[in-house]
């Protein structure tokens, strides 16, 4: 299947959603079976600065992050014909909501609290939740922002079987053509 983003009104897809949601992996299977590329927002911060996100929270900050994460995030609004899978707080920044409403046709990876903490509660790698109350930071982090994940174009379950989130995917792009 090959898509004409041009035709939707939409430069790209952009993936969003919580820690754990399914980004990264659904992004890049996305990608592979529609023929375009794939950017994953946190991996370009990480080489950029030549650092986990870890350590850039350690090291910085996290107002460092989002700032770094902004410019990133935004640069990649302007591709055209891809999949962008965006770090979870990516949403949080005013400039980077605007340009994904714009630009991109986004999609919510939606997952209930408990199947988030199953897939997070042994990660070591995720600065938000590390040495915190999983559950509670979840939660947390979900009343912060689904105000902003509630307005994607598309919302999907990502409760368990990724090859049945990537056909709800194409099939609602394939609507959008109709």
């Amino acid at each position: 299947m090959k898509l004409n983003l041009e035709k939707l009104g939409k430069k790209n897809i952009c993936l969003i959603g919580l820690m754990g949601s399914g980004k990264s992996v659904i992004g890049k299977l996305l990608a592979q079976e529609l023929r375009l590329r794939h950017y994953d927002s946190d991996k370009l911060i990480e080489k950029k600065l030549n650092k986990s996100i870890n350590q850039i929270f350690t090291d910085q900050g996290e107002s460092y992050f989002r700032n770094v994460e902004e410019d990133i995030v935004l640069s990649l609004m302007d591709k055209k014909s891809c999949v962008i899978s965006l770090g979870g707080g990516s949403i949080l920044s005013e400039l980077t909501r605007k340009a994904l409403f714009i630009n991109s046709f986004s999609v919510y990876l939606k997952v209930d609290i408990e199947i988030l903490y199953e897939r997070l509660k042994k990660s070591k790698k995720r600065p938000l939740i590390n040495n915190k109350d999983i559950k509670e930071k979840l939660i947390h982090l979900t009343q912060e922002r689904k105000k902003y994940y509630r307005k994607a174009n598309l919302i999907v379950n990502n409760l368990k079987y990724t090859e049945e989130v990537l056909i709800t995917i194409k099939e609602q792009l394939q609507k959008y053509y109709e």
